[in-house]
């Protein structure tokens, strides 16, 4: 009978330390998928880590005329000048607001009262998006692309 509740003991110990163990293991895989299911997120945009401010300019193309002479002024602060001279036209479009940037941090989006555009900033370049904030792709990607000129 002794020999029998030493048993009954030793069993019940090891079925508690058991148990215990399987709750650590749980609570570390818990964690461990935890962890794994947080994504890390790349604090390096186009915002925080370019030189992004300053005057860009080129010549996009043109449906009816030679061009379309595009500058763009980003300020630091969050405004913009936006000049568009159609040539050959004698035409000028021209607006100022404060662009956003989107939640990705790479896309401004100026929208005033003459312009709704989004361009994808670079090393030294506004790459023009379409709508949606997709860079233009194709043989003419190049030609609507602006250059930081100072």
């Amino acid at each position: 009978m002794h020999t029998m509740k030493n048993t009954s003991l030793l069993l019940s110990g090891c079925l508690i330390a058991l148990c215990i163990s399987c709750q650590n293991n749980n609570g570390k895989t818990e964690q461990q998928e935890h962890e794994d299911s947080i994504s890390v997120h790349d604090e390096h945009t186009s915002q925080t880590s370019l030189d992004w401010a300053g005057t860009y300019q080129d010549t996009i193309p043109c449906a009816d005329c030679p061009g379309i002479l595009t500058t763009i002024k980003l300020y630091e602060n969050g405004n913009y000048t936006y000049n568009a001279e159609y040539l050959e036209q004698n035409t000028t479009l021209q607006d100022s607001g404060q662009f956003m940037w989107h939640e990705n941090g790479s896309v401004v989006h100026l929208k005033g009262k003459n312009v709704d555009t989004k361009y994808k900033v670079g090393e030294n370049t506004l790459y023009q998006t379409d709508t949606e904030g997709k860079v233009i792709e194709g043989e003419m990607a190049e030609k609507y692309t602006l250059h930081k000129v100072f």
